[in-house]
């Protein structure tokens, strides 16, 4: 960036070129900065618990600076991150590795290697979900868990979004470029079908933002309807032996 140019100013510079343009993926990851909110990844070490699962090498597909690591260390011994950018402030200890997630590498080192292969909020940002999710599943041991965070698009707000706006709420104009691919719970079944993994379920956060308004619904009210009200959606499943 220019010197002088305020970063939020670079940031809608950066936009509106990609907004006009076909843009690369390493542009669109930066679009995200690199992080998701801790409501996710609370999500993800929610999902992990459940399983069991423990002392294991987890890789983080996507893993933009690092932050899931801290909420996952109770549970991985080894922590490897891969995103097609390497983002400044990365989480130390992080076993990082750069590739075009739309046109990934072998990664013939990584293969069978993960206990938990784990890709928070990044489908979204891909082209082509059903690639990606196999490079998961490839880089997942026989008996290991594909875990795969994607925004909510049957949440109420997403929903009457649609219906207001004719766009998912989180997959407006003002997302696109870096969100791409809008999926729907049936969509993750369908391709974890697919792809051979057992044991699939869905969990949500139970954290939402309220229809056309800044505020969140209650805890009791997202825990009894977490469908409507959760922002994010959780698909895990265990790959077969």
């Amino acid at each position: 960036m220019a010197s002088g140019v305020p970063a939020s100013r670079g940031r809608d510079v950066l936009r509106m070129t990609l907004s006009t343009t076909h843009p690369d993926v390493e542009a669109r990851a930066q679009l995200s900065a690199g992080h998701s909110d801790s409501t996710i990844y609370r999500m993800v070490a929610r999902a992990v618990a459940r399983r069991g699962i423990g002392n294991a090498t987890l890789i983080d597909v996507g893993c933009g600076r690092g932050a899931l690591r801290i909420h996952v260390a109770p549970f991985a011994r080894r922590y490897i991150g891969i995103d097609a950018v390497r983002y400044e402030g990365i989480e130390p200890g992080v076993e990082f590795h750069q590739v075009n997630l739309d046109r990934p590498d072998t990664l013939a080192d990584l293969e069978g290697t993960g206990d938990v292969v784990v890709a928070v909020e990044t489908i979204e940002h891909l082209e082509n979900p059903r690639a990606f999710m196999r490079l998961l599943v490839r880089m997942t041991r026989p008996g290991g868990w594909v875990i795969v965070t994607t925004p909510n698009v049957r949440s109420a707000l997403s929903l009457a979004t649609l219906v207001v706006r004719g766009q998912f709420s989180q997959f407006q104009d003002v997302h696109y470029p870096a969100h791409l691919s809008p999926m729907l719970e049936v969509d993750l079944r369908r391709i974890a079908s697919e792809i051979a993994l057992d044991d699939v379920a869905v969990e949500y956060s139970e954290r939402g933002r309220m229809v056309f308004t800044p505020w969140h619904y209650p805890s009791w009210l997202s825990r009894q309807l977490p469908r409507a009200c959760s922002d994010n959606l959780l698909l895990a499943g265990r790959r077969r032996t």
